[in-house]
């Protein structure tokens, strides 16, 4: 088997044409919603593209990339804009903790768009029992502040 050069545009173009061959097409084959619809593989990739994406089509989100891309008006800079939501026990492990975890995907989300950063809104999703001292204690979600970042509760 020998191995060929590709470009990025090759790439790029292989990954639109098995999009467009997906389309419509709807594999979601549990009864129910599992923890691997939110592994961002291929079950979540096939509940977002057949139950999700449906009920929220529009130009900008029919693209399906990692961050809305637009403008305004068409004397406006191109915005980028994304948001995530995690769930992760532990909080805390190895290498990091639920809020650096929240804080790196986002913003690589946003590089991929070629954007860069000026605010992350931040979603919580919030078990019932969680103490309230852990609610933004000790988690990185500081990291951005650091870097000139803003949040934006929401």
């Amino acid at each position: 088997m020998t191995f060929t050069p590709q470009t990025t545009d090759d790439v790029l173009a292989k990954i639109e044409k098995v999009r467009q061959s997906r389309q419509g097409r709807f594999y979601l084959r549990d009864e129910t919603v599992t923890m691997s619809h939110g592994s961002g593989g291929k079950a979540s990739h096939n509940l977002v593209e057949g139950m999700i994406a449906p009920a929220f089509t529009n130009p900008i989100l029919d693209q399906m990339d990692d961050s809305a891309v637009f403008s305004l008006s068409p004397q406006d800079h191109r915005l980028a804009f994304t948001t995530d939501s995690y769930v992760v026990n532990p909080l805390f492990f190895p290498g990091g903790d639920i809020g650096k975890l929240a804080v790196h995907g986002t913003i690589n989300d946003l590089a991929m768009a070629g954007a860069t950063p000026l605010g992350l809104s931040v979603s919580f999703i919030l078990e019932e029992g969680l103490p309230p001292s852990q609610i933004c204690g000790g988690w990185s979600i500081r990291l951005p502040r650091r870097r000139g970042v803003r949040m934006c509760p929401l």
